[in-house]
C-alpha cells in the first residue's frame, strides 16, 4: 500500500537537520571543552564538579540523541518508498482512467 506523505521530503528534510547538526558539532565540542575547563578549576567543590559533570554529560547525550531520533526517523520510512517516489516523480504522474 503506497504511503500518502513524500518519504522524499521527509528524507530530504533528515537530511538537512542532519547537515545542521554536523555544523553544530564544532559548537557542541567548545561546550564540553569549556565545562571540562571549569571542571579543573583549582580548589573546586565537589558538589559544582558534580553539577558540571552533569552539563557535560547532557550536552554530549542530549546531541548524540538527537543524531539518533534522526536516524530512527530515517529507518521509519518504509523501505523502497523513496526509491518508488523517485521513480514516480522522474516519469511524471499521470491519473487514471478508472
Amino acid at each position: 500500500m503506497p504511503i500518502r506523505w513524500s518519504a522524499v521530503k521527509v528524507n530530504e528534510a533528515m537530511d538537512e537537520a542532519e547537515l545542521q547538526l554536523t555544523c553544530a558539532q564544532p559548537f557542541i565540542d567548545q561546550a564540553v571543552a569549556t565545562v571540562q575547563k571549569a571542571r579543573r578549576i583549582p580548589n573546586l567543590a565537589g558538589y559544582m564538579d558534580d553539577r558540571l559533570a552533569r552539563v557535560e554529560w547532557d550536552i554530549k547525550e542530549k546531541f548524540n540523541r538527537i543524531k539518533g531520533s534522526i536516524e530512527s526517523v530515517r529507518k521509519a520510512i518504509p523501505e523502497g518508498a523513496i526509491e518508488a517516489e523517485r521513480a514516480r516523480l522522474k516519469h511524471g504522474s499521470t491519473q487514471s482512467l478508472m
